[in-house]
């Protein structure tokens, strides 16, 4: 024990005196003439570079904007979707304008104060008013956007019973969707993961009375002008239902239920007519004709046209093949829905088989 403490002494004291060295050279005084202190012309570079970083920076942005204007959302189809479009403007507005007047003041205050032999820097020790503007400005902004999206978002959530909606159940599984349509009394039967077997892929209770007309469908059909409440599953892993041309998303958490409401506004085919649509699918396919020559070079079979449908697809990386976990949403009249439901059997049909 004794020779362990001795050199543990030892090994301290050592210590000590590194760290003793270390204080006396960085007590040092440095020559002033040393090369990595700027000199005006350094300093002058600098500026001039900052300006040019913010004329980049602008320059970068418009260009953007030219060049991928066109990758945004066409109009929204559904009836809230214009709330969701109007806060997402004025957020963007109010963070561009903020953004392009902080980004030139912060590059030309870098510019005009840039170091210089002949001037002096004024040193506060803190200025009241300025702290107050920089502070109460952001504040009454961001509450403004917060307390306009939270109206927005309790606006949106918000279902009334008094609407009737159309109750659609979302079933997640790694990796693809279901649909569950409550039947001719538009009542959901009660569902429970341990209840899967057989035909019944998504475990509704056969025993509920409610669930015997209920439809199990892999394609969502939906009548315009209608609401639309999803209670939305998961089997597996957190999902997350992302309608995009709907503006609509939902977590799908396993364990729970969670619900969208939204009443779609514009037809399926109604949507393909709008030139943004019809822009789209022509350079789609102009690109998969290009490819469809080659794999038929290659002797392979070329790919299918494109055809603009909605669809339901997933938000979170919810495991090797994400990317195929989507489904096809038709929006149509309500003729043409009630025509499209009746065809479908009911789960007391697919389990009496």
């Amino acid at each position: 024990m004794t020779a362990f403490l001795v050199i543990l002494v030892i090994l301290l004291f050592g210590i000590s005196v590194w760290q003793i060295s270390r204080i006396f050279r960085l007590a040092q005084i440095k020559s002033t003439t040393h090369s990595d202190i700027a000199s005006d012309e350094d300093n002058n570079h600098q500026g001039y570079l900052m300006l040019a970083f913010l004329a980049f920076i602008y320059i970068l942005t418009i260009v953007s904007f030219w060049l991928w204007y066109d990758t945004l959302l066409p109009k929204s189809a559904s009836e809230h979707g214009e709330q969701i479009d109007n806060l997402m403007l004025i957020s963007m507005i109010v963070i561009f304008a903020a953004g392009i007047l902080t980004q030139w003041l912060l590059h030309y205050f870098a510019f005009v104060y840039r170091g210089n032999k002949t001037k002096r820097a004024t040193f506060y020790a803190d200025n009241d008013k300025l702290e107050f503007i920089w502070t109460i400005i952001p504040v009454i902004v961001l509450a403004g956007l917060i307390i306009y999206g939270l109206f927005t978002w309790t606006d949106i959530m918000n279902v009334d019973k008094d609407d009737d909606p159309l109750v659609i159940e979302l079933y997640a599984q790694q990796f693809n969707w279901k649909a569950r349509y409550g039947g001719n009394d538009n009542t959901l039967g009660e569902a429970n993961v341990r209840l899967i077997e057989g035909v019944n892929l998504l475990g509704v209770d056969p025993s509920d009375p409610n669930g015997q007309d209920d439809k199990v469908v892999t394609e969502v059909h939906l009548p315009v002008g209608r609401k639309v409440l999803f209670k939305i599953r998961s089997q597996d892993v957190l999902h997350s239902a992302y309608m995009p041309h709907f503006r609509a998303q939902m977590n799908c958490v396993p364990g729970m239920i969670t619900q969208f409401a939204f009443t779609p506004t514009v037809t399926t085919e109604e949507m393909r007519q709008e030139d943004h649509i019809i822009n789209k699918v022509q350079n789609i396919n102009e690109i998969r004709a290009e490819k469809s020559k080659e794999l038929q070079a290659a002797g392979e079979e070329p790919l299918d046209p494109y055809e603009f449908d909605y669809m339901i697809l997933c938000n979170k990386i919810c495991g090797i093949s994400h990317y195929n976990m989507q489904m096809k949403i038709v929006v149509e009249s309500e003729e043409e829905y009630n025509a499209w439901l009746a065809e479908q059997p009911t789960l007391a049909e697919q389990l009496s088989k």
